[in-house]
């Protein structure tokens, strides 16, 4: 069995921005909705950093990194299109990395 696989990144979003990324980052936002159309993928979290309001974490979880990849390349036109569309809510965006669930 593969394991499970995390895609994590880190934004800084402006004040006048927050509204606007919270909800395209959420869950039940357009991330989610894109994502939920590929199998394997598990579910995703929006975090907010307590102590520095404009500093947030997206948390990707997928069955496998095999299906991520089955993800990004099945959608990658529609990827793209988002990322435009959504291109400008955030001041910096970074890619913290992949990650992969420790098996017994």
């Amino acid at each position: 069995m593969s394991a499970r696989y995390t895609c994590i990144w880190a934004f800084q979003v402006s004040e006048e921005n927050r509204s606007a990324f919270e909800a395209c980052y959420a869950p039940d936002g357009a991330w989610g909705s894109l994502f939920r159309q590929q199998a394997g993928f598990i579910g995703m979290q929006l975090l907010r950093d307590r102590r520095s309001p404009g500093r947030y974490l997206t948390v990707d979880r997928w069955m496998s990194e095999a299906a991520y990849d089955a993800f990004r390349s099945t959608c990658a036109e529609a990827y793209a299109e988002l990322d435009r569309q959504c291109e400008g809510l955030a001041l910096e965006e970074r890619f913290i990395g992949g990650f992969l669930e420790p098996g017994p």
